[in-house]
């Protein structure tokens, strides 16, 4: 199961299904930035899995990203603090299945 950005998703599917992966997208949203996930399933053998990883690497880019934040102080003056976070790359779990039917 690999969590990314959908601005990766399409090319990382692309090239996973050129592969010959079987592959399932669910849409997901990010906990910190409140943006748009995706979530890829994909399940094979235990031999396989180093060739997932590596797909998912190659097109997950990271990237820096300009975040600004609204606070109001004490006196009631409204203040926005810019900061730049990086984004993007995947969050990937490898998940031992007791059983897979396909019907």
């Amino acid at each position: 199961m690999a969590i990314m950005g959908k601005n990766d998703s399409s090319i990382v599917m692309d090239a996973l299904t050129e592969e010959n992966f079987q592959v399932t997208r669910m849409a997901s949203t990010g906990g910190f930035l409140k943006s748009g996930n995706t979530t890829l399933i994909i399940g094979v053998e235990d031999n396989k899995t180093n060739k997932v990883i590596d797909i998912i690497s190659k097109y997950s880019s990271k990237r820096k990203q300009l975040v600004t934040e609204s606070l109001n102080n004490y006196f009631n003056s409204f203040n926005a603090k810019s900061f730049e976070i990086t984004t993007g790359g995947a969050i990937i779990f490898v998940l031992d299945v007791d059983r897979f039917e396909k019907i």
